[in-house]
Parts: C-alpha cells; sequence; structure tokens
C-alpha cells in the first residue's frame, strides 16, 4: 500500500525497523523470559543468509534508489533460499550451510529443485474440494481485511506525520515497524515459554529475510523506492549491526542469556532515541 501511495519513507522505515525490533526488541524480551538454546544450522546456514540477503540490499540501495529490476533481483533471491530450505529439508544427513547455499545459487541447481518438487506435487492424494473451498473463503475474507487494514495504517501514518511534522521513515521506523513485529513477538513469547527455541530463532530469521527479499522485492517492483541518505549512513548500518551482534550471540556459548537481553534492548532504546533526535 505504501509502494501504491508513493511513500518511500514509510516502506525503508517499515522494513528496517521491523528488522531492527524484531531483534532488539523480541529476542530482548525473549531472552528475559528464559534463555534461548540456539544450534550451529541457525548460524552457519540461516544466520549467514540473513547477513547475505541485507549486504545485498545495501549494495542496490548505495545510489539511493532501488527499481523493479533490482526488486526482482531480491525477489528471486527469496525463493531461490525457500527452494534450497526445500532441497535440504529432503537431504537429512547432510548439512547444508551457507557455502553449500552460495554454491547451490551459482550453480542455477533450484531448476533442479523446482522440477523436482513441481513432480511430487502432482503425485500427492487429491484434496477433499470441500474443505478446499472452506479454505479458500477464509483466506479471502483474511486477505480483503489484511488490505483494508493496511490501507487505513497507511492513510493514519501519512496523516499524523503531516500533521506533527514527522518523517515518514520515523513513523515506520517507530511505530508501523513495532505494530508489524507483534505477531513476531506473540508467537516468540509463545515459543520460548514451551522451549521450542528453534520455532524462535527461525521465526526471527525468516522474518528478516523475508522482509529485505520478499517484501521489499515486491515494494520496489511495483514502484521505484527512493532511500534517503539517512537511511544509507545510519538504518541499514544499524540493521546490518544488529544483524552481526545477533549472529555473535547465537554463537556464544550456542544461547542467547538474559544479559544479551538487556543488551539487545538498551541498544534498541538508543537507536530509537538516536533515530528521533537526528530527526530521521
Amino acid at each position: 500500500v505504501a509502494a501504491l501511495n508513493g511513500s518511500s519513507g514509510l516502506i525503508v522505515g517499515n522494513l528496517i525497523g521491523s528488522n531492527i525490533a524484531n531483534i532488539g526488541l523480541i529476542v530482548g524480551i525473549c531472552a528475559l523470559i528464559s534463555v534461548i538454546k540456539t544450534n550451529e544450522t541457525m548460524l552457519k546456514r540461516d544466520g549467514y543468509i540473513m547477513i547475505f540477503v541485507s549486504i545485498i540490499f545495501f549494495l542496490l540501495a548505495l545510489n539511493g534508489v532501488v527499481n523493479y529490476i533490482e526488486g526482482l533481483i531480491m525477489l528471486s533471491v527469496y525463493f531461490i533460499y525457500i527452494l534450497f530450505l526445500i532441497e535440504s529439508k529432503e537431504v537429512i544427513k547432510k548439512k547444508f550451510h551457507f557455502k553449500e547455499f552460495v554454491m547451490y545459487f551459482l550453480r542455477l541447481k533450484f531448476i533442479r529443485t523446482l522440477l523436482n518438487f513441481s513432480k511430487n506435487k502432482s503425485k500427492e492424494e487429491k484434496i477433499n474440494r470441500g474443505g478446499l473451498t472452506k479454505e479458500f473463503i477464509i483466506s479471502a475474507i483474511s486477505l480483503a481485511a489484511l488490505v483494508y487494514g493496511a490501507k487505513l495504517l497507511v492513510d493514519n501514518s501519512l496523516y499524523f506525520s503531516k500533521a506533527f511534522g514527522i518523517s515518514e521513515t520515523f513513523i515506520g521506523l517507530a511505530f508501523i515497524a513495532i505494530g508489524t513485529s507483534l505477531p513476531e513477538l506473540a508467537v516468540s513469547i509463545s515459543a520460548v515459554r514451551k522451549g521450542f527455541n528453534e520455532i524462535l530463532i527461525g521465526n526471527i530469521i525468516g522474518s528478516n529475510i523475508a522482509n529485505i527479499s520478499l517484501v521489499f522485492g515486491i515494494s520496489s517492483f511495483i514502484a521505484p523506492v527512493q532511500i534517503a541518505a539517512s537511511s544509507l549512513y545510519y538504518l541499514i548500518p544499524a540493521m546490518l549491526v544488529f544483524s552481526v551482534l545477533f549472529l555473535v550471540f547465537i554463537k556464544k556459548g550456542w544461547e542467547i542469556n538474559r544479559s544479551q537481553g538487556i543488551v539487545l534492548l538498551t541498544l534498541y532504546i538508543l537507536f530509537l532515541l538516536f533515530a528521533g533526535f537526528k530527526g530521521i
């Protein structure tokens, strides 16, 4: 919706802010509730891919605009990542880390996965048509409500931005980003209470990868997204710093403890205060 309105500041602020909130706010809160156990795959496969996607985004944004061709590049990276996950799921005993992802990408192995996936889907049992119709209706209603809610959110955000003289980027960064991160917060708190640490970390890393590659890719495909200087010099580097720190904490003792959660929360609060002080 923000892309259709030409509101580049909202897009950039929301997506970068959401990625930072996922790590600083959500992981920070969850680490205060309970120690989060981590493992090697979280770091060497998905964690490194998250950094890889963020660096690609940063490089594409350096000229101050991300156009539809660059949006297609981001979308391609996302779908290749999904195919890579499907491939790594099929071969259980073999470890698939970032190096394997790069070779999978460069050698175009995702084409084979896509072809095999299509063949397997054709062999699956037929879905009950009655159940399918019900799910379709529910999905259609949910999608309509989501689109309407998104339009209300963007319209009101733009109104407050103009009424109070607050930049679109900061509105997206401080308010919309936190709002769009609430589902991750709910899922993560539930996961950490039940001891499902892999779901928690997978949720955060997967959301961050999807925000940059899928959501930003679609947004820039709809309309070119302007990248302000403040985003290049502060917001995107801050996102990279939070991401790297997150991976450092994952590796340290293969757990994220309460003291590290306090560090993440403190840095997140300081990040928002500095952004507001600088008028970003």
